[in-house]
């Protein structure tokens, strides 16, 4: 199994320190979202820093520590209904994109947020209007990835403007490049209301999805006493997994842990290991 972590959840330290902490805790793979993991990174300078220079530093310390670079995060709003913040934002992306490609990741990863500073906040995120403006916007990052060879994978999220499976089978239909592509976050799916169908819910975006998933958020959820859904690390909860550890196995699907911390990352992974043994 190809198992990861994201860094910003490893122990402090530089990035070639916490790729050797990700190592030392038996992970193959890494999300990274540079602006979390070196202190004097900048999103908002991204397309100046991300120099060729960089990038050949950034792939030399992933090649020395033996790890796969599985996600680039990027996660911003491209549905900003400010023109010349989108417009930025943009181009922020297709720096990510160009470095994703230099540093041989799998993909650049992100969300469609539903932005408390934007009128799309919920419950208009999910609008028609919300929709159209975000596929508008993703259009040039899109071009951009097809032109580099980078991928670009969208997270559905369960109050965003991509919230379910089948508007995010809908923005594949719309826009069906294969340079456009899915991290599947099951439990960014699951409203804490409809927790009690999380297995229809995870079959159901696997089954419209599938062809185009290339990485597997992990993390697990405890609904808290006033119905809120709290995230936590694999096996505190009340997530299962054989569906997904299933589709992992089938497709040779990296997955990458979320919500943990350097004292649980490890007994996370083991317990998904653990579960996969007993498929």
């Amino acid at each position: 199994m190809n198992i990861g972590i994201r860094l910003h959840d490893t122990a402090p330290g530089s990035l070639k320190e916490r790729l050797a902490f990700a190592r030392a805790q038996g992970f193959s793979c890494a999300h990274v979202a540079l602006s979390k993991v070196l202190e004097d990174f900048s999103m908002a300078d991204a397309p100046e820093k991300l120099t060729e220079e960089y990038a050949l530093r950034v792939r030399q310390d992933f090649d020395e520590s033996g790890l796969e670079c599985a996600v680039l995060g990027c996660y911003l709003n491209l549905a900003d209904p400010n023109p010349e913040r989108r417009a930025r934002t943009q181009e922020i992306y297709k720096a990510h994109l160009r470095f994703a490609a230099k540093i041989g990741a799998r993909v650049v990863g992100t969300e469609t947020y539903a932005n408390p500073e934007s009128r799309f906040a919920e419950p208009a995120s999910q609008s028609e209007e919300a929709f159209r403006l975000f596929m508008d916007s993703l259009k040039p990052v899109v071009r951009c990835a097809e032109e580099t060879g980078a991928e670009l994978a969208v997270e559905p999220v369960w109050y965003h403007i991509v919230s379910t499976p089948e508007r995010a089978a809908r923005m594949l239909e719309e826009l069906p490049s294969d340079r456009l592509r899915i991290i599947l976050d099951a439990v960014n799916l699951i409203a804490p209301e409809k927790a009690d169908r999380a297995e229809e819910i995870i079959r159901r975006a696997i089954s419209l999805l599938g062809d185009r998933v290339r990485i597997l958020h992990m993390k697990d959820y405890v609904i808290t006493p006033e119905g809120k859904m709290d995230a936590c690390a694999c096996g505190l909860g009340s997530m299962r997994y054989e569906q997904l550890l299933s589709f992992a196995a089938e497709r040779n699907l990296p997955m990458t842990l979320e919500n943990t911390v350097p004292d649980n990352a490890e007994q996370a992974r083991l317990y998904l290991e653990h579960l996969a043994e007993k498929l």
